[in-house]
């Protein structure tokens, strides 16, 4: 039985989803201490989030609802979940738009795009915007940082780092003159200790590392997003047998779903690109074949549209086809000056 049959407000549930508690079980199982902390709320408001899950649980036992298979949930209460869960902003409010709010957590997105469109960028500012506070609308929580290329930059995370807090700073300021505000605790530096970095070197290091997540996530329950930057780059160069290459990313690809269900977190995974022979002419395409394309929930491809770049939703099970522009300044991903939208990628 999940989260949201609670009769909670939508932050609330939000909230516990994004530290894990998706089921009542899960919640049933701590103590409201343990819950208040994990959950950033007071102990009263934990202690009574307790008492409604113990008696829903008790209730439906005696409804005889569990007799249903273990697992199974209805379509209501998937769709409450899903409205409650947290996304992770890009910093441009246009390309958030066309993601439904930002990138989502529980799912797997694919980004992918031609070199110097931004992806490593994008990767870069999600692993600090998951760290917003919650307070300022963001989930508090850490990044994981898997870079296969070596295009990881750190002192280009110190600039979006800065760039984040003097953002939340301004908005502090703002609200001061209007309302009661929080003060900013979070410091660059502190930013980039919660981003968790791993350099892997082969396929097998990137093979070993992925089974090695569940236990690593386990251990540190607020990393709220996994970035692999790129999924491509071993699977292109190591790999001949190409039936052997697609079994192997069909188990990664497995293996990082049930990462993003298990611990309500965003996979974000980066692609490259490689020439396609379609219709008598090469073109442009997301590379590791068409088999790949269904390992994920979302795909987002980056293009560029004479000097502006572009964000195109290629395929997604909630979200419609659209794109947006956006640029990338000093301080990361923001909106584009030009405020013009095209739907077709290429």
């Amino acid at each position: 039985m999940e989260t949201s049959r609670l009769p909670l407000s939508s932050s609330i549930r939000g909230k516990l989803i994004s530290a894990g508690y998706t089921s009542l079980s899960s919640i049933s199982s701590v103590s409201s201490t343990d819950l208040a902390r994990d959950v950033n709320i007071t102990e009263a408001e934990a202690f009574e989030i307790l008492k409604m899950a113990n008696q829903i649980t008790g209730s439906s036992s005696r409804n005889g609802s569990s007799s249903l298979v273990n697992g199974a949930k209805n379509a209501w209460d998937m769709l409450n979940e899903e409205e409650a869960l947290p996304h992770i902003t890009t910093s441009c409010s246009d390309l958030d738009k066309i993601l439904g709010g930002g990138i989502s957590c529980r799912d797997v997105t694919e980004i992918g795009g031609v070199p110097g469109i931004g992806k490593t960028q994008i990767g870069i500012q999600l692993s600090v915007n998951v760290q917003i506070p919650r307070e300022f609308g963001g989930l508090g929580g850490k990044a994981i940082y898997i870079d296969t290329e070596g295009s990881f930059m750190v002192e280009r995370a110190l600039q979006i780092a800065e760039a984040c807090v003097e953002d939340m700073e301004d908005y502090t300021g703002y609200m001061h003159k209007h309302f009661k505000a929080s003060q900013v605790q979070m410091k660059p530096n502190d930013i980039l200790e919660n981003i968790f970095y791993f350099r892997v070197c082969s396929y097998t290091e990137q093979i070993a590392l992925v089974n090695h997540l569940d236990k690593f996530i386990s251990e540190n329950k607020d990393v709220k997003v996994v970035i692999v930057d790129s999924i491509t780059f071993h699977f292109r160069q190591d790999f001949d047998d190409l039936a052997q290459r697609t079994r192997v990313l069909s188990e990664m690809a497995l293996k990082f779903m049930k990462l993003a269900k298990k611990f309500s977190l965003a996979v974000v995974l980066l692609n490259q690109v490689t020439t396609k022979y379609t219709e008598g002419s090469f073109q442009l395409a997301l590379a590791l074949g068409d088999s790949w394309s269904h390992s994920c929930t979302n795909r987002v491809i980056l293009y560029w549209n004479g000097d502006e770049r572009y964000a195109y939703i290629d395929k997604s099970p909630s979200l419609p086809s659209a794109s947006a522009s956006y640029t990338v300044t000093s301080r990361g991903l923001r909106n584009s000056s030009s405020s013009s939208k095209r739907v077709k990628m290429m």
